[in-house]
């Protein structure tokens, strides 16, 4: 493809799976997207007080004020976009506890065209379309139908996140403690354990 150009690529749109209430916010997150940006705008639309959050550089990012609170907030990405939908997704669950979970996947088409850069050598253009993943995730504060299929509950992330802190500690300690003998001191490893003076060779 060294002789062509890409000049444009169209993507099918993707029709949201959810019955949602009116005025629920719709955050498209993209290849570029910065998760910092995305999840300051989804916290001030559910989170009753936006704590401040400070940078890198020391400096304090406030929510932007006079947005009212909305009962549920929808993530949808496409393609590479994916993974940050997902943790986007986690982050505020974990921020705002209670919070009701549904989980749509489906496929779009993204067709791009490519055009020759010389246009007297006799090239065509081509067209290549190829399919990408699409998430919507539903972040919701009442009660969605658990029947329906990608339905997660609320859960408590303090207690998993404890768990899994207690399993690495035990695990870095057995680790740590496997080449101790019964009475509580190292083993000597091969080390010489006779007086000094018997390394000295002889006179």
């Amino acid at each position: 493809m060294e002789n062509y150009s890409k000049v444009r690529s169209t993507e099918q749109p993707s029709v949201c799976p959810f019955s949602l209430v009116a005025d629920t916010p719709e955050v498209r997150v993209k290849e570029g997207s910065k998760i910092r940006n995305l999840l300051r705008y989804a916290l001030s639309r559910v989170e009753t007080k936006p704590q401040a959050e400070k940078d890198g550089e020391g400096e304090v990012d406030e929510a932007p004020p006079g947005r009212p609170l909305c009962r549920q907030l929808v993530f949808t990405a496409s393609g590479k976009g994916v993974s940050k939908a997902i943790t986007c997704a986690e982050v505020v669950k974990r921020r705002v506890r209670g919070l009701h979970q549904l989980t749509s996947l489906a496929s779009t088409t993204l067709t791009d065209v490519w055009e020759p850069l010389e246009a007297a050598v006799g090239l065509d253009s081509i067209t290549v379309s190829r399919k990408l993943p699409v998430i919507w995730i539903l972040l919701s504060k009442d009660p969605l139908d658990h029947n329906l299929p990608g339905y997660q509950a609320p859960g408590r992330c303090d207690n998993l996140w404890t768990r899994d802190e207690k399993e690495e500690v035990g695990a870095y300690k057995r680790k740590r403690g496997g080449g101790r003998s019964g009475d509580g001191r190292g083993r000597s490893g091969g080390r010489y354990a006779g007086s000094p003076r018997d390394l000295k060779g002889p006179r």
